[in-house]
């Protein structure tokens, strides 16, 4: 039972995703997540629709437009925060090492590049509905 326990754990230590997720900030990171699978879901749920109703087909389209934008919105607004964080830490340090700066300037672009894939992602799955969709 202890071996089934540990083995998660040990493969969400090596998965280079999760450890990517976690330095970006589990909260903005989760949010930016959350907007990805409601897109994703929305875009599904527009495409399972798109023959039988066709009003529902296009509410679920705005709505992935709307949680695809709020997706890229908060992965900018993470990365605007994690810049102030390093900005921060670098003050306090007075002359810190090259390094640490680059650190922080990593972990604060990782909000901003996952909210970019998400929006991206559901852009694709709106240009595809959109294309299939009767006028």
């Amino acid at each position: 039972m202890k071996l089934f326990i540990l083995l998660p754990a040990t493969l969400l230590a090596v998965n280079p995703f999760v450890d990517r997720f976690n330095e970006g900030g589990p909260l903005f990171m989760s949010l930016i997540l959350i907007c990805l699978l409601l897109s994703l879901f929305f875009i599904v749920k527009g495409f399972l629709s798109i023959n039988n109703d066709s009003k529902k087909s296009k509410k679920m389209l705005q709505l992935t437009v709307d949680t695809s934008l709020l997706g890229l919105v908060l992965g900018f607004l993470g990365s605007v925060i994690g810049l102030i964080t390093a900005f921060d830490s670098i003050e306090a340090m007075g002359n810190p090492d090259p390094a640490i700066f680059a650190g922080g300037l990593k972990v604060s672009l990782l909000t901003a590049t996952f909210g970019l894939f998400t929006f991206i992602v559901a852009r694709i799955g709106i240009v595809i509905l959109r294309g299939m969709q009767k006028e």
